[in-house]
Order: structure tokens, then C-alpha cells, then sequence
């Protein structure tokens, strides 16, 4: 008789400890998923470093890439800047804001004659394509 009131105490324990376990709420969150700022940049930033950087395109030789995607502030970007200089004054940023898949460029890069290569590249870029020349 003691030995079926201890395995009666044993399971009611183990029933409560389970039930505590649950929550209160029987809704489930899903965790947000990438913002389309953040979808569009990667895409962008990936393609930008194959074929400007680790390419070694000449073009680009005299720069380097500084990513800031994991951005907090909604803004997730990427930054050309001085290769002889890393935390020197950007020369370009690529970003996107909040949830827009539009991608803003600007810089001083922008206004020499590299700026129309940069931009169709990031236009091409966006648009899906990944190579790294314009279709001919």
C-alpha cells in the first residue's frame, strides 16, 4: 500500500512539474524573420565583395569593404573605404532602410567616373543577378 501511494505521489509530482512548464499562452510567436532591407543588402553586399574585392578588380583596387549589415537601427549597409586607411571617411555607402528592399547609393565615389559602373552594378545586383558584368 505504501508503495503505490509513493508512486502516486512521484507521478502527481511529475505531472505538476511538466505543467509549470507551460506557458500561460497557447499562441505560439514566430520569430521575425530577415526585413526585405536586410534580404536586399546581403544580396548586394555578397555580389559587390565577389566581384569588386575578391576579384581584385583593378577598379577598386585602392579600396576596401566594411560591412554593416547586423545593423539595429533598421539601416543595414556597406561602406567603400580607403585601403590604406580602414577607419578613414567612406567613399561610398550601399544601404536599405526598414523594410523597403530599396537600395540607396551615395558617396563621393558617386560623382567620379567609377559611379556609373557602381551604380549599374548595384542596379544589376538588386535586380537578382549576381554576375559581375552587365549582359552585353
Amino acid at each position: 500500500m505504501r508503495l503505490t501511494i509513493a508512486r502516486l505521489a512521484l507521478v502527481a509530482a511529475a505531472g505538476l512539474a511538466l505543467t509549470s512548464c507551460q506557458s500561460g499562452s497557447k499562441t505560439t510567436s514566430m520569430p521575425a524573420g530577415k526585413s526585405a532591407s536586410l534580404l536586399a543588402m546581403e544580396q548586394v553586399a555578397i555580389a559587390a565583395h565577389k566581384c569588386w574585392i575578391a576579384s581584385k578588380d583593378p577598379a577598386f583596387k585602392a579600396y576596401q569593404m566594411a560591412n554593416e549589415l547586423n545593423s539595429y537601427s533598421g539601416t543595414p549597409r556597406f561602406l567603400l573605404v580607403p585601403a590604406k586607411h580602414y577607419g578613414g571617411k567612406p567613399l561610398l555607402v550601399v544601404q536599405a532602410q526598414g523594410n523597403s528592399s530599396k537600395v540607396d547609393v551615395f558617396g563621393p565615389l558617386m560623382a567620379e567616373p567609377l559611379g556609373t559602373r557602381i551604380g549599374s552594378d548595384i542596379a544589376r545586383w538588386q535586380a537578382g543577378n549576381p554576375s559581375c558584368t552587365a549582359a552585353a
